[in-house]
């Protein structure tokens, strides 16, 4: 006897994928996902190749991997699909300190971020 199967998290022509430990704060990491929300997936990763911004590295992973996921495991058509979900989320902040004058110190918080994008097969009309 095993387990039963858990049920999926998105729709039936969609596929979905998280970068879980993201180096850099949630705030910088949703500009570069508002970037490619609701656009066809051939746009979005050159968007996010040309982009200047250092969180559109990352950012790329995660929708290469989506598509992957989505042609591999879902056989759906990679030339039909549209990111459809985009969202990203707080993930945990590494403390450190500074030491600073008269004996003294401050605290430096590194934050990481989560990042889910969920991407669609869209019919063509």
């Amino acid at each position: 006897m095993s387990k039963p199967q858990s049920p999926r998290k998105v729709g039936e022509k969609e596929a979905l994928s998280v970068g879980t430990q993201i180096r850099g704060s949630a705030q910088k990491l949703n500009l570069v996902a508002g970037l490619i929300r609701g656009r066809k997936v051939g746009d979005a990763m050159n968007i996010l190749a040309f982009s200047k911004k250092a969180m559109a590295v990352d950012a790329r992973k995660v929708l290469a991997s989506a598509i992957a996921n989505a042609e591999n495991n879902h056989n759906l058509d990679v030339d039909a699909l549209v990111v459809a979900e985009a969202s990203v989320g707080k993930s945990i902040t590494m403390k450190r300190f500074a030491t600073r004058g008269r004996g003294k110190s401050t605290r430096i918080l590194k934050p990481f971020s989560r990042l889910r994008i969920v991407v669609r097969e869209q019919e063509e009309a």
